[in-house]
């Protein structure tokens, strides 16, 4: 989310069929008991959404085109093209390396010019994910998250890329990645593809000091993510001027800024 993933999305039109979604819906069912805790936390975000209104009224945007700009500058998301982030990710006693690049690429999505954005995921020297972003923002300084086109690489030379969702296609929509206003307020949808990509964040705190191997940053943003399709959920914390440095999922996965090089 910056840039960090574990979504679950669909593969849309960019591989697999939509009549994998009830098999896979099945297997997780299946994996779970009425005993699994992971079930009752899926459940009680459940009724937390219902009590926030999530869902109560049909998620529906007003996608201005006009209402964007070509900069994306907000001061806890910040894209200037050829600035290049690195990432450690620990979980279950594995590391990655993440390497994510704000490349000087557009593409146009719903009539919005998007920022494209690099992320690579290896282990070892090979790659593990390599996905693009497509980011934009509007004239109140809200960061909106327009999809992604990711690819995993599966042992046996498998490659799924069931990741992948665009705005306006099949039914997905846009969702913000960063609002416009920086402090703590409602829960707000980050992306939507009804029963596949259902992510949501809430601004939980500001003011915090956050120390990862690139630095100490200050005045930090946190932010609270989850799914409504999935349980669990992680922090993320945000510095002014940079961007992503710091996340902690609860099941156990760090991810931490290490360096920043700038164009």
């Amino acid at each position: 989310m910056l840039f960090v993933k574990g979504y679950l999305h669909n593969e849309n039109r960019f591989g697999n069929s939509l009549n994998n979604k009830p098999i896979l819906r099945r297997r997780y069912l299946g994996m779970v008991t009425c005993c699994d805790p992971r079930l009752l936390l899926f459940r009680l975000a459940i009724v937390a959404a219902a009590a926030a209104g999530i869902g109560a009224e049909r998620y529906q945007p007003q996608i201005d085109p006009s209402s964007f700009q070509s900069k994306v500058d907000n001061p806890y998301f910040p894209l200037v093209p050829g600035t290049r982030f690195k990432y450690i990710e620990t979980a279950g006693g594995e590391t990655n390396d993440r390497e994510t690049t704000v490349t000087s690429q557009t593409k146009m999505i719903m009539g919005v010019k998007c920022i494209v954005v690099h992320d690579l995921v290896t282990a070892k020297g090979k790659v593990k994910e390599d996905t693009y972003d497509w980011y934009a923002q509007d004239k109140q300084g809200t960061v909106w998250y327009f999809g992604e086109a990711a690819q995993e690489f599966k042992p046996g030379g498998r490659v799924s890329r069931e990741g992948s969702w665009e705005g306006g296609v099949q039914g997905a929509l846009p969702g913000i990645i960063m609002p416009g206003e920086a402090k703590p307020g409602k829960p707000y949808r980050q992306q939507y593809y009804a029963n596949w990509a259902e992510d949501m964040g809430q601004i939980v705190a500001l003011g915090e000091t956050v120390t990862v191997p690139a630095g100490t940053f200050t005045n930090c943003l946190r932010i609270k993510e989850w799914s409504l399709l999935e349980s669990g959920g992680e922090k993320k914390w945000y510095a002014p001027g940079i961007g992503f440095v710091r996340s902690e999922a609860i099941g156990g996965e760090v991810v931490t800024l290490i360096s920043i090089k700038r164009p």
